[in-house]
């Protein structure tokens, strides 16, 4: 009853902020995002007879007491579909950042849901293993799907859901992903979701999302790039002004992503086509296409505030690895 999972984080070009159900993540808008195939999360879940309570480690360490509890309640979920009472021992490493705006949760928890599904035996679709995951991280029901994916909000549990708009292959974006930081923001997301509906802005930015989804979608299907980075940007900015206005007010932001932020306007003054956006986090993901990686990755190594650079492409599904040794790794 063991098994390994990888799954890709997911940047969000429509976002999910503000929750109508906090409880079961149900957002209050419908969202858009790309899974992405470098920041990934793999987890191992190890379901053990001699276990007397659930083992939690993350990065090599154990995990915080909020980590470990989050990670339990879903580990209850999927034993209560098993209908199974074993403590499990769970260990979960990252590519990138943990709690810094790059959307650890939802890899983390899409990757917690394939291993343990996979370990349990679950009979599961994939619209039911994207219902299973959103309980766990909102923007981990995205990461349960590959490529351009589109978030239905829904009415309930088992309509909001997450299903592809176009696989990886359908349109090579580039996600660069500039890290100024890796330190776990001082405020989580689910309590910005709760935050959300106090700000005045929250309104109008769901009135106006409305209009953006279908605009996106046909930016996807179009491969529009100018519409989608135009609408990616709009949309970071207007997430986080909803955060700014908030009671109590939330700030993500370092000078670091206020000089990014800055510096992709000028570089696309000049002709290099890139767009920012940003997650609830100071980390700044800058969307490009295949042939102008190397002049922004360039650009970006140039800047004093830029810690390191991680480059994405569209990814795919998680994926449960065979258990199988190669050179001392499960091969997937």
């Amino acid at each position: 009853m063991e098994a390994t999972a990888t799954a890709g984080a997911n940047i969000a070009i429509v976002k999910y902020w503000g929750a109508r159900n906090l409880a079961q993540r149900l957002p209050t808008n419908d969202s858009i995002s790309l899974t992405l195939d470098t920041a990934t999360t793999t987890t191992t879940v190890r379901f053990e007879a001699d276990l007397k309570e659930d083992v939690v480690m993350l990065q090599g360490k154990e995990a915080s007491e909020s980590a470990r509890a989050r990670v339990i309640a879903h580990l209850d979920r999927m034993r209560t579909l098993a209908d199974i009472s074993l403590r499990a021992h769970v260990e979960s490493s990252n590519t990138f950042p943990i709690g810094a705006g790059v959307a650890s949760s939802a890899s983390g928890f899409a990757a917690l849901s394939a291993a343990g599904k996979a370990a349990l035996g679950l009979k599961l679709s994939q619209r039911g293993m994207s219902t299973l995951a959103r309980l766990g991280s909102g923007s981990a029901c995205r990461s349960m799907v590959g490529g351009w994916v589109h978030w239905v909000q829904g009415t309930c549990h088992e309509d909001s859901y997450a299903k592809q708009i176009a696989p990886p292959e359908h349109w090579d974006v580039r996600d660069v992903i500039a890290i100024v930081t890796d330190q776990e923001k001082p405020v989580s997301s689910t309590e910005g979701h709760r935050r959300a509906l106090t700000s005045p802005m929250f309104p109008a930015r769901l009135a106006r999302v409305k209009s953006i989804v279908p605009r996106v979608r046909d930016a996807i299907h179009g491969r529009d790039f100018r519409t989608l980075g135009t609408q990616a940007e709009a949309e970071a900015l207007s997430m986080h002004a909803v955060m700014l206005t908030s009671a109590p007010p939330l700030l993500y932001w370092l000078p670091a992503t206020v000089e990014l932020m800055q510096a992709v306007w000028a570089w696309r003054a000049e002709g290099v086509p890139c767009y920012f956006t940003l997650d609830a986090g100071p980390n700044v993901h800058i969307l490009t296409l295949p042939e102008t990686v190397e002049e922004v990755e360039g650009r970006l190594r140039a800047l004093p505030c830029v810690q390191r650079i991680l480059v994405c492409g569209p990814g795919p599904a998680p994926r449960v690895h065979e258990r199988k040794e190669v050179s001392g790794e499960l091969e997937a």
